[in-house]
């Protein structure tokens, strides 16, 4: 190496960039080897997500680092990063885990966004999907008294009165929603079919990827045995499930989606009333606040119907928001009137309801914020 510092930083960089290139080589080799695991798991019809396989692998990269010396995070976060792209690959060879597949699948409101994305995921698997939209006709009451599966991805605040409209269905037939409250559409659909039911609230939104780690919300209705095969194909997409009764997941909801989603709302609204200069508080912001920015310019981006229905399909919420407002303005209060002790007494009052959640959360931030300052600088 020459003894010339320009020149030997020269040909430290050229080195550098024989290594990424050589890494990259890698990368490719190791994405020929996913493909050809999700090869024999398709023909095994084994899911695309193997909780327990992921975190042996991890740890035992984890421990491989750390002999060399590395980072133990960072070969992590490297490895997670190609483990999800393996997954996005992984993904258009998904098993079918229905074992009748010449039997049609049907989907209300299979052109909206969330719809649309199912409607793609099942097809990309094997079965024969009918969409039905507002604008189209219905199908003949034999075609849907062939059908295996009966999904209602419709507006919340539609889906009660469609249900009730459906005719008769094949007995085995799977009546299915995927709305954002429960209760209300399994009552429905309860009422209407005989047969197998099931309410199911996927919680991720239609630009997903793939379903890997996923999470969908099922509510058990009648006949769980002969629903099982929809579970199983939601599993086999990568999906992780979690049960809980209808009326807890519309409490729950209350606070997930409407007291959130209204008071980001009402944030951008707010900003946009004093028309604060976005860019200009990009540019000044810290890591955390932008992640805030991007959560509340990431509600506008999307549709304002859905957030209208979201909202308004959980009026029980609608007191609790108000004390809500009633404590904003009475902290605002305090602070103008230079009360800090009481800020502070409440501020250590309500960490302990935190209790260990508060390390946590600190923990899992982290890795967001510096995420956040990684795009930051991309896009400059």
């Amino acid at each position: 190496m020459s003894h010339d510092p320009d020149q030997q930083l020269s040909e430290l960089r050229n080195a550098i960039d024989a290594t990424d290139n050589e890494l990259i080589e890698i990368i490719a080799r190791r994405a020929k080897l996913t493909a050809a695991v999700g090869e024999t798991k398709r023909a095994l019809k084994q899911p695309l997500y193997v909780p327990e396989r992921e975190r042996s692998l991890i740890k035992a990269r984890r421990s491989k680092a750390k002999e060399a010396g590395l980072s133990e995070d960072l070969i992590e976060d490297v490895i997670r990063r190609i483990i999800r792209e393996s997954y996005r690959t992984q993904t258009a060879q998904a098993a079918a885990t229905s074992t009748q597949l010449e039997r049609p699948v049907f989907v209300f409101g299979g052109k909206g966004a969330l719809g649309a994305r199912l409607v793609s995921q099942l097809r990309q698997t094997g079965y024969s999907v009918t969409t039905i939209d507002k604008d189209d006709d219905w199908p003949d009451k034999d075609d849907l008294n062939q059908a295996q599966l009966v999904l209602m991805s419709v507006p919340v605040n539609k889906t009660v009165e469609l249900i009730k409209q459906l005719p008769p269905l094949a007995e085995d037939c799977v009546l299915a929603d995927v709305t954002s409250i429960k209760a209300a559409p399994l009552n429905a659909m309860l009422e209407q079919h005989s047969g197998p039911v099931v309410g199911l609230h996927p919680m991720f939104g239609p630009s997903v990827q793939n379903l890997a780690k996923q999470l969908v919300v099922v509510t058990h209705g009648r006949q769980p045995e002969r629903y099982q095969w929809l579970l199983d194909q939601f599993v086999n997409w990568g999906a992780h499930l979690h049960e809980v009764n209808a009326d807890k997941h519309d409490d729950a909801m209350g606070w997930i989606q409407a007291m959130r989603h209204l008071s980001t709302f009402a944030y951008g609204v707010h900003l946009a009333n004093e028309g604060v200069d976005i860019k200009e508080l990009l540019e000044l912001s810290s890591p955390i606040y932008r992640m805030e920015l991007m959560m509340i310019g990431r509600l506008f981006a999307q549709n304002a119907e859905l957030y209208a229905d979201i909202i308004a399909a959980n009026k029980e919420q609608f007191a609790s928001i108000r004390r809500y407002l009633q404590q904003f303005s009475a902290i605002i209060d305090d602070v103008e009137k230079g009360k800090k002790s009481d800020f502070i007494s409440l501020f250590d009052e309500v960490s302990q309801y935190f209790c260990e959640f508060s390390g946590q959360f600190l923990k899992e931030s982290e890795s967001l914020v510096q995420l956040a300052d990684d795009q930051r600088f991309k896009h400059q």
